[in-house]
């Protein structure tokens, strides 16, 4: 089966979306998404998003604190133009509908909220549940559009490229960088389907779930970088994996996250006695920068043993935090813990891909008519560590950026007509009856991800961790080529190819700097390694 369409959108998610609802304005849209339309880190996201909408507040600061936090490696004219635009895009989503929360003295300012690193109140919110109320509009408006066709429950495998149409050995470099679409299994028939498209937009998320602990939804397999780097792509910085500090630590919580707004609004971390220890880790306390809480909390527990820390918001008046985070007290109290009275066990987890597939200033990768959007993506935005609520934000500018660029190629007719594909060829594979397979290479990833391509890391570790994630490679090779794809292989695929690429991007980096802590070297070397580390194939 072929589907044809003028964009093809792979992601529901913010950025998806959004490039979604503005490129319908020219042309047909396709938007795959591998569960439910629902499901994604963005309905998730409690924080917020960063943009100046305070008098007091400046688009210096925002700048100034973005550019700090990255450690030296944020594309300086890329932050600007982020920054610059955010009160724009924010405007947009309330004239869609989104319902932002407003302070409750009569005015009608936002209740701006205040995360690590950022030294002014600058995150507009909707309680602690913003991913939900932005992905609610944007889903409706989506499916009120004629132009747009929601694909649930479809998974991308490859891309389609000119490589793929030709036979080896008669390729040019000009040949080899077009993407024309992609290979999409459609999960609940079993079969796949033929995607043609004049422009093809990653927008698939994160890889939270190559490691053992995240608070990322289950979907978040890396899949974009994945077919991306398959195709020629090239990627950078996979080495910056923020872990968040808190997330939720309880048997039966599965991957709850405590947003920064907390510490924002407040709350203090302490050990299991009741000792503040952020201080002696750093003069923002418990407002430093996310790379060094996470870092703090793992040294507390390497040294005490215990299994957590604890966050305590409990100072604050019951009614207050019943109010600002209706979502995070709810959960909690569903396991027991009445944040209003007591502390909430946390201990930090994997939570966000600063690297990625690398763009250029709208979004275009350097396959002709390919583009990556959203945390899929390393636009230059986050360098070495992302600043709090940063990243819906840099979805929203840099989907209408590709819009603008991708509809203009297609107006001034810089694409040609569509190629001749072919179509998928399953070759010999047969039903697989060794599900364990994948399922034990699945854990030992995020086991290994998790011990020695965590937080802090060796060389030695490093080493280990490729040693294992070869052989497992080839392990998969062979299964994959001998079995039916499903989504399960397809996943396994994908993290196994991703945990590759956040090694190599370790190891080959040699200095700690934002996300990235090696105890060999611990310095930082501002003459070598202040750039970017790019792979590809």
């Amino acid at each position: 089966m072929e589907i044809r369409t003028d964009y093809l959108v792979i992601g529901s998610g913010i950025a998806g979306l959004s490039f979604a609802l503005e490129a319908a304005r020219s042309g047909t849209v396709a938007i795959v998404t591998k569960k439910e339309k629902m499901e994604g880190s963005t309905n998730y996201a409690q924080g917020g998003i960063a943009s100046v909408l305070d008098p007091d507040d400046s688009f210096e600061l925002h700048i100034r604190d973005t550019i700090e936090s990255g450690d030296g490696l944020c594309n300086e004219d890329v932050v600007k133009m982020v920054v610059r635009d955010g009160p724009a895009r924010v405007q947009e989503l309330i004239s869609m509908g989104v319902h932002f929360t407003r302070q409750t003295d009569g005015k009608k300012d936002f209740d701006l909220g205040r995360e690590g690193g950022h030294s002014m109140r600058r995150i507009v919110h909707t309680k602690d549940l913003t991913g939900r109320e932005v992905e609610r509009i944007l889903l409706e408006r989506a499916e009120e559009n004629e132009n747009i066709r929601i694909y649930e429950n479809h998974m991308a495998i490859d891309l389609i490229t000119k490589s793929k149409m030709l036979k080896r050995g008669i390729l040019t470099s000009e040949i080899a960088q077009t993407c024309w679409g992609a290979y999409v299994l459609d999960v609940n028939n079993n079969s796949v389907i033929t995607f043609l498209a004049k422009m093809t937009v990653l927008a698939s998320g994160g890889a939270g779930k190559v490691y053992r602990y995240t608070t990322n939804p289950d979907i978040a397999t890396g899949d974009g970088v994945a077919v991306g780097y398959r195709a020629g792509a090239k990627v950078a910085n996979m080495e910056f994996v923020q872990f968040h500090p808190t997330c939720l630590y309880h048997p039966l919580a599965k991957n709850f996250l405590i947003s920064e707004a907390v510490r924002g609004e407040g709350a203090i971390l302490i050990d299991k006695s009741g000792k503040r220890f952020m201080e002696k880790y750093h003069p923002l306390k418990d407002l430093a920068l996310r790379d060094v809480v996470a870092r703090s909390i793992d040294m507390e527990l390497k040294k005490s043993g215990d299994e957590c820390v604890y966050l305590d918001i409990s100072h604050r008046t019951p009614e207050f935090i019943r109010d600002r985070f209706p979502y995070i007290y709810e959960t909690c109290l569903r396991f027991q813990i009445d944040i209003t009275k007591e502390p909430i066990p946390v201990v930090p987890a994997a939570h966000y891909m600063c690297g990625g597939l690398l763009t250029d200033e709208n979004g275009l990768t350097n396959l002709d008519n390919l583009y990556a959007i959203g945390e899929v993506a390393c636009t230059g935005l986050h360098g070495a560590n992302r600043l709090a609520s940063n990243s819906l934000l840099e979805a929203l500018i840099f989907a209408r950026r590709a819009v603008e660029k991708s509809s203009r190629d297609l107006e001034e007719k810089r694409v040609t007509p569509f190629p001749r594909a072919p179509e998928w060829d399953p070759g010999d594979a047969t039903d697989s009856e060794e599900l364990v397979v994948v399922s034990h290479n699945w854990d030992e990833i995020r086991r290994f991800m998790w011990n020695y391509v965590g937080i802090v890391r060796t060389n030695n570790r490093l080493a280990r961790a490729k040693r294992r994630v070869n052989t497992i490679q080839e392990e998969i090779e062979e299964y994959y080529w001998d079995f039916t794809v499903t989504r399960d292989l397809l996943e396994l695929r994908n993290i196994a190819l991703v945990a590759e690429l956040i090694i190599t991007c370790a190891s080959l980096r040699k200095e700690s700097r934002g996300l990235h802590y090696n105890l060999d070297y611990t310095a930082q070397d501002n003459k070598y390694w202040k750039r970017d580390t790019v792979i590809w194939i």
